[in-house]
């Protein structure tokens, strides 16, 4: 099974043509935990399997690395968007569909621009008061909780992560956690996300959602540079009421997938 290997900010991503139809991505779902293990096998915060689309250039089904299937990944969307157009499955300005609807992406090079799906769900400045936290949440395409902290270094981002994401206010899809602080014009950030269920190096969603916030309650105004914990900069534009995510993306290399990659 041919695949390619790419990297967005620090999240990396197995990306499987599947335009044929030659693999069942639901039988396939099962593979998917053991070729995200690093070290043993490919490694990879997700995998994303392209598909034809009868509504837009492409569809995806988009799977974490513990072969839960979500609705959106930013910085998955743009890897797919640079891979689709390289591959000649799409245009340089293209549509593709994802459970979180229809995505628009434009490919310039390795720089990559992606819309996300209009946010919602705004809630700025809530108590989860037996955590001890205040927190505001926007779902930019998944669910994402945003936590304002003064030492970004000092975060226990997989345990208070790991907590917030389970908490029952945000029952039964859990949520995303950012943790996130202002310095110099900058966002600074850090991720625990849902499915990986640890930090990762970057987040395009999280990114996004963050940006958000910061702009609605007036501390930022976009375009948002956003700095991951990888140290690559996510630009987040809000243009007449739509929320874009553009940054840089890295082709790692193409492989084949053996069947011991997903041997116990």
């Amino acid at each position: 099974m041919r695949f390619s290997k790419l990297s967005g900010s620090g999240n990396d991503f197995i990306i499987i043509d599947n335009m044929d139809l030659k693999i069942d991505a639901d039988a396939f779902r099962e593979k998917i935990p053991k070729i995200c293990r690093r070290a043993i096998s490919v490694g990879a915060d997700g995998v994303i399997i392209i598909e034809p689309s009868d509504r837009a250039d492409f569809k995806w089904r988009f799977f974490n690395s513990d072969g839960s299937e979500a609705e959106m990944c930013g910085n998955g969307g743009r890897c797919a968007a640079r891979f689709a157009y390289e591959r000649g499955i799409a245009p340089q300005v293209m549509r593709f569909e994802t459970l979180a609807g229809i995505i628009k992406a434009e490919v310039k090079g390795r720089l990559v621009k992606v819309q996300l799906t209009d946010p919602y769900g705004l809630v700025l400045d809530s108590r989860l008061e037996d955590l001890g936290i205040t927190y505001s949440f926007v779902n930019t395409g998944v669910p994402h909780v945003v936590l304002m902290v003064d030492d970004l270094e000092s975060v226990d981002v997989e345990g208070l992560g790991r907590r917030v994401r389970f908490h029952p206010v945000f029952a039964p899809a859990g949520t995303n956690v950012n943790f996130v602080c202002i310095k110099d014009g900058r966002l600074y950030i850090r991720t625990y996300e849902r499915g990986v269920e640890a930090e990762t190096l970057a987040c395009g969603t999280g990114a996004s959602a963050s940006a958000y916030i910061a702009i609605k309650k007036g501390l930022l105004n976009p375009p948002v540079e956003v700095v991951t914990k990888s140290g690559e900069v996510l630009k987040i534009y809000l243009e007449n009421g739509k929320l874009f995510l553009e940054g840089l993306t890295r082709w790692v290399y193409d492989g084949i997938l053996k069947e011991e990659a997903w041997e116990d």
